[in-house]
């Protein structure tokens, strides 16, 4: 009998091994939740017979590190599309406002790195630009593992800061903007037609640290894609190769995801439901004075607990998002 087709394409055997390492984790997952909820109903009805108090404070933790992993579950299974599985390219952005942005975007940027963490995601750098006298211009990351795209496409937008400046002597209350763009990595499988002619390649001396090697060699690169005026570029690593293929992977997923956004367009002007994203209207508000608040403002979620959501206590936006995005399909 004829082997499948799939041994004989090693980028069909590689995804179709990775499908079914989502399944097995899937499973143990359930088995594993299925277990200690019933461990801790064990607990309960021996603490209840014995009238024994001590157990309590045992049950009340077990049962909150089971209801928040039933959330994640649950947002697990509203990621239906078909790249919510793939790895994330994060980029950011700082609007007007120099230096007050320029922080903005390094808080932000610290924030999605503490979700990654806390949620067992691998994060690269890809490109930073440090501020000219603080914080971050831009800076693009790489977040890798099983839906990490599907809860990032969340953070998608303008996210907007309400603060009292630490750079203005006067203490008055500043407006900053930053944008946050999201694309799934893409596969090399998939088919992104670049033709390289269109593409201009330039190399340039890396701004940032990096030692003797970055400041005395030409290893930074960037690629402007002549067609569409999409530009990417990548100094972080040390080999101008290295950057070269960063580039390439920024470049293949941001024509893609173009594409995507043109398909979408056109089938949200047909549905009638089209709306414009621009720089001008926020997703997010986060207001650290008067008062402390975070509010998305396109599902309504909100939380005063600003320091959470700084240090990257996502999960209540992201939750939302994907119900909205799900309440939509139907």
């Amino acid at each position: 009998m004829a082997a499948p087709d799939f041994w004989n394409d090693p980028d069909s055997a590689q995804k179709t091994m990775q499908q079914m390492t989502r399944l097995k984790d899937s499973v143990g997952q359930y088995f594993d939740l299925s277990g200690r909820h019933s461990d801790v109903m064990v607990l309960w009805q021996l603490g209840m017979d014995e009238q024994d108090e001590r157990v309590y404070p045992e049950v009340e933790e077990a049962i909150v590190s089971l209801s928040k992993e039933l959330d994640l579950l649950e947002m697990t299974l509203m990621l239906s599309g078909e790249y919510d599985v793939n790895n994330a390219i994060v980029t950011l952005h700082a609007g007007a406002g120099g230096t007050e942005a320029q922080d903005w975007v390094q808080m932000l940027l610290r924030m999605y790195v503490r979700w990654a963490e806390k949620n067992k995601y691998k994060v690269e750098m890809m490109d930073f630009l440090a501020g000219d006298e603080a914080g971050v211009k831009s800076a693009t990351i790489l977040v890798s593992g099983i839906n990490a795209y599907g809860y990032l496409k969340a953070e998608k937008g303008v996210h907007r800061l309400v603060r009292i400046s630490p750079f203005d002597a006067s203490g008055r209350r500043h407006t900053s903007f930053a944008a946050v763009d999201v694309m799934p990595e893409i596969d090399d499988n998939i088919e992104v037609n670049i033709d390289m002619a269109d593409v201009r390649v330039d190399t340039f001396r890396a701004s940032g640290a990096g030692g003797q090697h970055i400041n005395k060699t030409d290893s930074a690169v960037r690629m402007t894609h002549m067609p569409t005026g999409i530009v990417v570029q990548c100094q972080n690593e040390r080999s101008q190769i290295q950057n070269r293929e960063q580039c390439m992977r920024l470049l293949r997923a941001k024509l893609f995801e173009l594409e995507r956004q043109k398909q979408a367009d056109i089938k949200g002007e047909l549905s009638g439901d089209y709306q414009a994203i621009e720089w001008g209207s926020q997703i997010r508000s986060y207001v650290f004075h008067p008062y402390n608040l975070v509010k998305d403002h396109r599902t309504g979620a909100e939380t005063g607990n600003v320091q959470a959501v700084m240090d990257g206590d996502l999960g209540e936006f992201i939750e939302a998002y994907l119900k909205q995005e799900k309440s939509a399909e139907k």
